[in-house]
C-alpha cells in the first residue's frame, strides 16, 4: 500500500476504494446524502473498463446489480435509508441466490423520508431485517474515512468468500466530511479477471450445456426440504463469522464506566473518553467496527465487579444498538444512554457530561 495520503470526501473515497478492489459495475439512483458515490462512479468506472448505470429507481438499480453480480462481476450499489428500504427485496434475492454484492448506506434521519441530515436509525434494518427471510450479512461500520476505504476494499473479498451480500453502514457525516486517506493498491486487470474466473463454477458466464452438466437454479428451488437445507447452510455460515469480528477498545483493564458506540457516534465518544482518561478517570471504550457480527465476547470479558455502568451512545431514538449491548451484558450492570435522532448530531461535550454523571453514581436521564 502506498503511504501517499490524498484528501477525499467520504462518499468519493468509498467509490474509489471499490474500484481499486475490482468493482466494475455500479447501478444507483440519486438520494441525499450519498449522491457523490454514484457521481464518482459515473466518471471513474469508464476509465477502468467498467460500467455505470443510473437506474430509473432504487428497485431497478439493485436488480441490475443482482444481474451483473450473477456473472461473477464485482458489483455495487448505494443509497440512503429510505432508498435502502426500496432495495431490500433485491438484496434478499441476492442472499437467497448466494450472489456476492456490496452495497452502502449513507444513512439519514427517519423514519420515512425524514431529513437529509445524518442519523443512525437504520441499525436494526442493517443487522436484523435487511429483507425478508431472516438472512444475515456482514455489516461494517466505519468511524472515519480511512476505515470506510479499508472496509469497502475488503468487503468485496468477504462477499466473494461467502457468496453473500456485504453492507457498509455509514451516515451523512461520514459521507460528506473530507479527510486525508491512504488508498489501497489498484488491482490489475489480470487480477480482476482472475477473481471473476474463480466464480465460473456457478456464475452465469455462458456455459455450454453440451459440455457441462450444470443446472442454474436458486439454492432452494421449489422444494421445501431443499429450501430448509439452504437455510441451515446459511445459518452455519453466519455462525462462522465470529472469527471476523472487528472492535476497537480503550482502557477496559481498569474501567468503572464503559462507553460504547459505533460509526460516527463511536468516534465522537472516543474523543470524550480520551479526554477523561487523560484526567485520570477510569473510563473504558468499546467501538464495534463490525456490527454484524457483533463483538459480544468483548462485553462478556468485562469485569462486572468493577464496571458500574455502560453508556450507549447513538444517534437513534429509540436506541437500537442497545439491544445487542443488553444481549451481551446480560443484566450484569446497568446500561444508560446518550442519544440523538432525526438528523441531530451528537457532540463530545454531551457524551463527556453523561460519563461524568455516571462516574459520580448518577444517571444520564
Amino acid at each position: 500500500m502506498s503511504e501517499k495520503r490524498v484528501f477525499m470526501k467520504g462518499c468519493e473515497a468509498i467509490a474509489e476504494a471499490a474500484v481499486r478492489s475490482g468493482c466494475r459495475f455500479f447501478a444507483g439512483y440519486p438520494i441525499t446524502p450519498q449522491n457523490e458515490i454514484p457521481e464518482y462512479f459515473a466518471r471513474r468506472l469508464p476509465e477502468v473498463g467498467g460500467h455505470f448505470v443510473q437506474g430509473e429507481s432504487e428497485l431497478a438499480s439493485v436488480n441490475m446489480v443482482y444481474g451483473a453480480a450473477s456473472t461473477g462481476t464485482r458489483a455495487m450499489t448505494s443509497s440512503s435509508s429510505c432508498g435502502i428500504s426500496l432495495k431490500s427485496e433485491g438484496v434478499s434475492f441476492c442472499a437467497s441466490a448466494r450472489i456476492p454484492m456490496v452495497y452502502c448506506n449513507i444513512s439519514r434521519g427517519g423514519p420515512g423520508i425524514g431529513s437529509i441530515q445524518p442519523s443512525q436509525q437504520d441499525y436494526a434494518q442493517a443487522t436484523r431485517a435487511s429483507g425478508n427471510g431472516g438472512f444475515r450479512m456482514m455489516v461494517f461500520a466505519p468511524g472515519d474515512v480511512q476505515e470506510a476505504v479499508d472496509m469497502t476494499y475488503a468487503a468485496f473479498d468477504y462477499a466473494q468468500r461467502d457468496r453473500n451480500p456485504v453492507l457498509i453502514l455509514g451516515d451523512g457525516v461520514l459521507g460528506t466530511i473530507m479527510e486525508p486517506v491512504v488508498l489501497p493498491p489498484m488491482r490489475s486487470e489480470e487480477e480482476v479477471r482472475r477473481l471473476k474466473d474463480e466464480l465460473r463454477d456457478w456464475a452465469l458466464v455462458g456455459h455450454d450445456p453440451k459440455k457441462e452438466e450444470r443446472a442454474f437454479i436458486l439454492p432452494g428451488g421449489w422444494s421445501t426440504k431443499r429450501q430448509e437445507q439452504t437455510c441451515i447452510n446459511n445459518a452455519a455460515l453466519y455462525d462462522s463469522w465470529v472469527k471476523d469480528v472487528q472492535v476497537e477498545t480503550i482502557g477496559l483493564e481498569d474501567a468503572e464506566v464503559v462507553v460504547t458506540g459505533y460509526g460516527i457516534s463511536g468516534r465522537i465518544a472516543r474523543s470524550a473518553v480520551n479526554k477523561l482518561r487523560a484526567e485520570g478517570a477510569r473510563v473504558g471504550y468499546i467501538r464495534p467496527k463490525t456490527v454484524s457480527p457483533f463483538p459480544y465476547e468483548t462485553f462478556e470479558k468485562l469485569d462486572y465487579s468493577r464496571v458500574k455502568a455502560i453508556l450507549d451512545v447513538e444517534m437513534s431514538i429509540p436506541a437500537l444498538m442497545k439491544l445487542d449491548v443488553e444481549l451481551a451484558v446480560k443484566d450484569r450492570t446497568r446500561i444508560e444512554t446518550c442519544l440523538h435522532a432525526g438528523g441531530e448530531i451528537m457532540s463530545s461535550r454531551e457524551v463527556e457530561a453523561a460519563i461524568r454523571a455516571l462516574l459520580q453514581g448518577g444517571r444520564t436521564e
